[in-house]
């Protein structure tokens, strides 16, 4: 039977922050553009494929919140760094399903009813911005961490995902660090296997700085193996930190 899960359970990361509390919608389209090939002669149309396209529409709850909707949303209108916008699915498992993006914030909508709450709509573009391996601006790929805080003593490394074959054409992941109160760098890694037992380092990211928040997305080419994981290391002695992870292969 089909496996089918319940919407309250996704969440939704803008940069380095967890806006989760502020939405309640998320509509992610994919397209691709067609140009018509048909010619004289032919009895039905024809058609070749061109270039892809996502866009993404967050709708919520108005708040005025330091790091909240308002705040956060109204910052990258118009921003000349566009944003990473992850949306987990059935969040709090690794290897469940996300929507990973880099997209352009492109509208913000404010409504204020005189008898219902005030809500907002805003509506992002993809781009890969012409970075280096990058084939898609939104793509679906799998979550990789909990989401869950991780004290300094117990980094290290997470479960690995099955993606029950390799595959040829590289990816990219989104990281966001939402908390963090580390008191020294945190090292975090995303790495591949082909037999769940002997890993090497896929993805490094930049190294993350003590109790500092951070966003950043990453890409490689050529093979992604059967099995990814997420691993984080620090020489800190104290605090925890809480960060996302979701990858995409192409």
């Amino acid at each position: 039977m089909p496996t089918f899960i319940h919407g309250k359970g996704t969440s939704v990361l803008l940069d380095e922050f967890d806006l989760s509390a502020y939405f309640n919608s998320v509509d992610v389209s994919h397209s691709i553009e067609t140009a018509e090939t048909t010619s004289f002669g032919a009895s039905a149309k024809s058609y070749i494929v061109g270039l892809r396209d996502g866009t993404l529409s967050l709708s919520g709850m108005w708040a005025a919140d330091t790091d909240g909707s308002d705040e956060e949303v109204s910052a990258i209108l118009g921003s000349a760094t566009t944003p990473l916008v992850t949306v987990l699915y059935d969040s709090g498992t690794i290897g469940n399903r996300a929507t990973i993006s880099k997209a352009h914030a492109t509208s913000y909508s404010i409504s204020s009813p005189v008898a219902d709450v005030v809500t907002i709509t805003a509506d992002f573009n993809s781009s890969t911005d012409g970075t280096a391996n990058v084939t898609l601006g939104l793509a679906q790929g799998v979550q990789l961490t909990a989401g869950a805080s991780i004290a300094f003593g117990s980094l290290g490394d997470l479960a690995s995902v099955d993606n029950t074959a390799s595959s040829a054409n590289g990816g990219m992941a989104n990281l966001h660090v939402t908390a963090n109160d580390l008191d020294d760098a945190c090292t975090i890694k995303i790495q591949d296997s082909t037999d769940d037992s002997t890993f090497a380092d896929l993805i490094t990211f930049s190294s993350v700085s003590s109790a500092t928040a951070t966003t950043e997305q990453k890409a490689v080419s050529g093979t992604v193996n059967r099995y990814l994981r997420a691993t984080a290391s620090s020489s800190a002695t104290s605090g925890s930190i809480t960060f996302h992870i979701a990858f995409a292969r192409f």
